[in-house]
């Protein structure tokens, strides 16, 4: 697969996902693949086991993708996930085997204010 089809997986894949189309999104995975959440200590294995952990949350998600990078089999997507409207920065790096997602590792990031001894270096930028 090249980079043009992944990028166009990856982005079917979170247009599924911000419209909660759930086998849509899930499509990109590998029967096997592992899903890490580092800051809660969460593993999922399994496609289907990723796509319920997903289908039983029960907020309303929104996804707003900010960028895509990567080639070959690592893809990073920086994203804003929106959980009843609070938003939270996260990271995924997906890692690809054959076409699909082997591994994914989400992180997750709660927006804070700015610390006032650097606010002379600092521009406010909107995210």
């Amino acid at each position: 697969m090249d980079d043009r089809a992944v990028r166009a997986a990856l982005q079917r894949h979170w247009e599924a996902s911000d419209t909660s189309n759930f086998e849509v999104e899930h499509e990109i995975y590998r029967e096997d693949a592992v899903l890490d959440y580092p800051q809660s200590g969460e593993r999922i294995r399994g496609r289907r086991n990723i796509q319920e952990s997903r289908t039983v949350q029960p907020n309303k998600k929104r996804f707003t993708v900010r960028r895509m990078i990567g080639s070959g089999d690592l893809w990073v997507t920086e994203f804003i996930l929106s959980y009843d409207g609070i938003p939270s920065y996260t990271v995924s790096i997906m890692e690809f085997r054959d076409g699909l997602v082997a591994h994914e590792t989400q992180y997750f990031a709660d927006r804070f204010e700015p610390g006032p001894s650097r606010a002379h270096l600092v521009e406010r930028a909107n995210a």
